[in-house]
């Protein structure tokens, strides 16, 4: 079976984590640092912050910019859970705004038809690896005075005109298992502004600038030396992991170009891709469905994955939640239904490459 995703780590990081071990500091220390710095240069801002989650980073991003009841953070429906529980752990109400199906993201048309007197903050969501339309948001949240966080789990090296996912606003990262860069768990939040960068690291520390010496009521959100161990070697060898992404996409797009029905990822004018995920739509043109496609990549020994099958608030526990509040967002239904991802990760092999192609285009009937 050819995996949608896998896990590897190098002899580096074995080193670095070898070394944790022998140090006695397992927590928080002096690798988590190095990561943060590391972190920051890539994303292209001053200060990173290293937290034990993605969905904690959110949480902490939110919470800094001090959200009250009845505040409303305005996100997309098409994203990972983790975005909504974030904004509702924070204590805010959710709204949502409609999504383009060439980038996946926020439709920056239907973002300012939903902010509204009560929206405090956007959230948008840079998806699969490509950034949203930063240069129609950030003008659209300025204008409001808005609060502006970026859920960039999944693009970590992602840019909009040389300018780096994460550095727009409050940045939130994903380190999860399956992330183009990987501690395991893990998360981080980039920001180029002072004050929220020292609040953040109280706000994961219990709430402690020293010890006992408490500020603010805090959380346990600190990452471990030894994850940090893991991830800094990736970090280092990053180009190197967006090349070999960006060329299995390349090959994937030459190779399922002509297969009817199926639309295929772009990079937009002005946007670097790192491609997290090659997700392909299996429109109502082609001669099967979606799921039809996933079956029969899998009986021909090839991964694949729905992210994601649902818009967020078509689940019970939220449809009727107090602070969901589910306006309707036909394109993000839509592609909910016809999305479905293929690997494209830098561990695959070119045979690997011509193999999806080939079962991809005999699953649709190529």
């Amino acid at each position: 079976m050819i995996p949608i995703s896998v896990v590897k780590l190098d002899e580096a990081a074995e080193r670095l984590a070898v070394e944790v071990i022998r140090s006695g500091v397992l927590a928080q220390g002096p690798m988590v640092a190095r990561l943060e710095r590391d972190f920051a240069e890539i994303v292209g801002v001053e200060h990173a912050v290293a937290v034990n989650n993605g969905t904690t980073a959110l949480v902490a991003a939110l919470e800094v910019l001090d959200l009250r009841p009845g505040d409303e953070v305005v996100t997309t429906p098409f994203t990972f859970v983790a975005t909504l529980n974030a904004i509702l752990e924070a204590g805010a109400t959710a709204r949502f705004a409609d999504i383009r199906d060439d980038d996946f993201c926020l439709d920056p048309a239907a973002l300012a038809e939903a902010v509204g007197p009560r929206t405090r903050v956007v959230l948008p969501v840079h998806l699969y690896g490509q950034a949203a339309d930063m240069g129609a948001i950030v003008p659209l949240v300025r204008s409001h005075g808005l609060g502006l966080v970026e859920d960039t789990a999944q693009s970590l090296g992602a840019t909009v005109d040389g300018r780096g996912a994460g550095s727009f606003g409050l940045g939130t990262f994903s380190l999860y298992a399956t992330k183009n860069v990987t501690t395991g768990e893990g998360g981080m939040v980039t920001t180029d502004d002072a004050v929220l960068a020292d609040r953040l690291r109280v706000l994961r520390n219990q709430g402690m600038r020293q010890r006992y010496q408490y500020e603010v009521a805090g959380h346990n959100y600190r990452m471990t030396d030894l994850q940090a161990a893991l991830g800094i070697p990736q970090l280092a060898g990053y180009d190197e992991t967006v090349k070999r992404r960006r060329d299995n996409a390349a090959r994937l797009t030459a190779g399922l170009a002509d297969v009817p029905g199926l639309r295929l990822p772009a990079e937009l004018p002005g946007r670097a891709h790192v491609w997290h995920q090659y997700t392909v739509l299996v429109t109502e043109a082609a001669p099967v469905t979606r799921d039809e496609v996933a079956a029969r990549l899998t009986e021909q020994g090839v991964g694949s994955g729905v992210y994601y099958p649902k818009v967020v608030y078509d689940y019970d526990c939220y449809r009727e939640h107090p602070r969901v509040v589910a306006d309707p967002a036909p394109v993000a239904e839509r592609v909910a239904r016809q999305c479905l991802s293929l690997p494209v990760h830098h561990h695959l092999a070119d045979g690997d490459v011509d193999r999806v192609v080939e079962a991809v285009r005999k699953a649709v009937g190529a």
